[in-house]
């Protein structure tokens, strides 16, 4: 029989031959599958809590489990359930680099907190309009926007809040129109607080108020960071996204000193992470160490479902319930609750 076609043991391992198998079974123990030779002999004891000088018991180690951000993975208690909602926690998903799934973790985010029994306010405060049509509206058929509530000082907000199709997620919409508020808020007298006043009156109806931002660090999005209690920073697994962090985080820090004294990161959340290639691994690795426990132990994958699920206007949640993705948007649900 040729070397190429050598028989294989049970762990899998091809036998050295002729000598070798005469080695393997006259002058040592057999042993099962992962173990081969001296290293069984030199285990077997251990198995059975002794070593081999002096019978004393050995302290049996267990293995730690890594997450993929490499560190352990922390105990994520089931979140408990509410007898009554309110007042809502306002959280802006905020980064001024486009798309890094701020829309998406907003839709999914809110999805997955409703499925835990939470009422949640998604506010899309981007004039693209992106969460809106990833809920199953089409902006440009916007009668009113949140665009009018922040304009109209009579128009309450009630009126341009719209149910949607899950239980538990109502959204205050937005389309084109809202980027014309920048401009014409800046002759505002407290204008940083515009969006902190519109959302006031509904703050008891809702247990989360999650605000989509849009890509930059103008006066908007200093509104919805004035008007929160956190900010959550979806972060691409990409060197550039890393870089812009820094900027993102002074402006957090002006805003915490200026305007809202209570503004904190509740979270910065990796996604489009790609487990195959070492760059995002390395990314995370930097991550984690400029950030700490900042970051969430959930990771967000790059899938196929989430295209999908813009074009279905549906959360991966309802569209494809037993992927990887709805599972990973509800650990961060149970993350957020946690926090």
């Amino acid at each position: 029989m040729s070397t190429s076609q050598q028989p294989r043991s049970e762990s899998g391992d091809t036998t050295a031959g002729g000598s070798g198998t005469t080695a393997g079974a006259t002058s040592e123990p057999a042993a099962g599958p992962g173990y081969s030779g001296a290293a069984a002999a030199e285990t077997a004891p251990a198995a059975a809590g002794e070593d081999q000088t002096g019978g004393r018991q050995t302290e049996q180690t267990e293995e730690v489990k890594l997450g993929p951000t490499g560190r352990p993975l922390r105990e994520i208690p089931e979140p408990p359930e509410l007898h009554r909602h309110g007042p809502a926690t306002v959280l802006a998903m905020c980064n001024q680099k486009g798309g890094v799934g701020k829309t998406t973790s907003t839709i999914n985010l809110g999805a997955a907190l409703a499925e835990y029994g939470r009422r949640v306010l998604l506010v899309d405060f981007d004039p693209q309009g992106a969460l809106s049509v990833g809920l199953g509206v089409q902006p440009h058929e916007l009668e009113q926007s949140v665009y009018n509530v922040i304009m109209e000082r009579s128009l309450p907000v009630d009126s341009v809040i719209r149910n949607t199709k899950l239980d538990g997620i109502d959204l205050l919409p937005s389309n084109i129109d809202l980027s014309a508020a920048e401009v014409q808020l800046v002759a505002e007298v407290g204008r940083e607080h515009t969006l902190l006043r519109v959302l006031h009156p509904v703050m008891k109806q809702y247990d989360y108020v999650l605000v989509d931002c849009q890509p930059s660090l103008g006066l908007l999005t200093v509104n919805a960071l004035t008007a929160s209690d956190g900010v959550i920073i979806p972060l691409e697994c990409e060197f550039f996204s890393l870089r812009g962090v820094a900027l993102l985080i002074d402006t957090i820090d002006k805003v915490r000193e200026r305007l809202n004294p209570k503004l904190d990161i509740t979270g910065i959340l990796a996604t489009m992470f790609d487990p195959r290639t070492l760059h995002s691994k390395e990314v995370m690795a930097r991550v984690v160490e400029a950030f700490g426990d900042t970051v969430f132990d959930t990771v967000i994958n790059r899938t196929v479902r989430f295209p999908e699920t813009t074009v279905a206007g549906e959360p991966i949640t309802k569209w494809a319930p037993r992927s990887a993705g709805a599972a990973a948007y509800r650990q961060l649900a149970r993350e957020v609750i946690g926090r």
